[in-house]
């Protein structure tokens, strides 16, 4: 049902899907990109919805209060409260050690506003958990959701990042001045 309802909408809203992660990949990090605006969560769960794809995403533990965190816990949220955390990276790796099947969206911006540079915790969690990373973006301009190339990490930063920074290059986010992309 609730494919029904995400393919309406956005068929609605005029959004395209694309793209999808091999069946074999049980384990990965899915990078979430741009991040700019709210309406990023509603689409991109939705795209997912649609897209058969089961993921988990983290947020703010502050928004996991009763009730709205029953609906966030429902989507697929983690709650995390990145003060109490030592290691966040760490603590993502557990996760999918504890796990047989795990997908979860990172925001490399980890926010909606203007950031200098991406933070890199996505890329140490899929190298630490050895799960591959999949970019995915949603294109305001276009209106296409997609969940695109696969990457595994080598512990080269730099020379893993030269094909991420290629693929968001021409994206357009809800919000293009809030965007950034200043990955390393």
């Amino acid at each position: 049902m609730i494919k029904l309802i995400s393919s309406i909408l956005l068929k609605i809203m005029g959004w395209q899907t694309t793209g999808g992660i091999p069946p074999e990949i049980k384990k990965c990090v899915i990078v979430a990109a741009p991040h700019t605006s709210n309406h990023d969560f509603y689409i991109a769960r939705a795209a997912c919805y649609k897209m058969n794809i089961k993921v988990h995403y983290l947020i703010k533990k502050d928004w996991m209060f009763f009730p709205l965190g029953l609906f966030f816990k429902a989507t697929g949220a983690f709650g995390v409260d990145r003060k109490k955390s030592n290691n966040m990276v760490n603590d993502i790796v557990e996760l999918f050690s504890k796990s047989k099947e795990l997908k979860i969206l990172i925001s490399p911006e980890g926010t909606r506003k203007t950031v200098r540079k991406w933070k890199t915790g996505f890329y140490h969690t899929a190298l630490g958990a050895d799960v591959p990373i999949i970019l995915s973006y949603l294109d305001y301009k276009k209106k296409i959701a997609c969940i695109g190339p696969v990457l595994y990490p080598t512990g080269d930063l730099v020379k893993d990042m030269q094909p991420v920074f290629e693929f968001y290059r021409d994206i357009t986010p809800r919000h293009p001045l809030n965007y950034n992309l200043e990955i390393i």
